[in-house]
């Protein structure tokens, strides 16, 4: 249960990033001085994790770097607002998710530790596979005048494969959650729940 709530507390995180206009248009000039204010505001967060040790210091500078990348493709995005650099805004911030759940899981132990990084693993999975769906979906969706026309568009099936790859991906993920789960038991209840574990994700 703990294992849960560190993953589920860092699922909503890093969903903050430059303030922006969405539908303004961005200057050169506006974004090479709101790209300095983030390279400045990146040296002004590191100072937060000084004065902390262990475990407490690496999840700060994990938080740190992953708010600055996130930053840095929020400021790409909004300057260039082409479906590749939203794309790349949405695994960044899986990205940096995954990588504070990761430092998290290192205060636990033992089979705590290896289901919570299973966990974050298939959180960060999700969210990229999502991304993945979106960014197929939008450039394939872009010119729906031409699709309409080419009755030979692939569009629909491409759409299609990337939906279904998501969902295996996503059921893979799981699936290793689940089996990790069974390593905190022996005997026939492991085998019981391995064997409930494949007969759920279909292994």
């Amino acid at each position: 249960m703990r294992t849960k709530l560190i993953v589920a507390a860092l699922a909503g995180a890093f969903t903050f990033g430059t303030a922006f206009a969405a539908n303004a248009a961005m200057s050169d000039a506006d974004y090479k001085a709101q790209k300095d204010k983030v390279a400045a505001d990146y040296k002004a967060m590191k100072d937060r994790c000084k004065g902390m040790s262990g475990n407490a210091k690496d999840i700060c500078q994990a938080e740190v770097k992953g708010e600055h990348e996130i930053a840095e493709k929020q400021l790409q995005a909004d300057y260039k607002p082409t479906e590749k650099n939203q794309y790349d805004l949405r695994v960044a911030k899986a990205d940096a998710t995954y990588k504070v759940a990761k430092e998290k899981c290192d205060d636990l132990k033992g089979n705590d530790k290896d289901v919570c990084n299973k966990e974050a693993k298939a959180a960060f999975t999700k969210a990229k596979a999502d991304a993945k769906v979106s960014k197929t979906v939008a450039t394939q969706t872009a010119n729906p005048s031409t699709t309409l026309v080419n009755k030979e568009s692939k569009a629909p099936e491409k759409i299609a494969d990337a939906k279904r790859e998501a969902v295996d991906d996503k059921k893979d993920a799981e699936y290793k959650v689940a089996k990790e789960k069974c390593d905190a038991l022996s005997g026939q209840p492991k085998d019981n729940c391995v064997a409930q574990a494949k007969l759920k994700y279909g292994k």
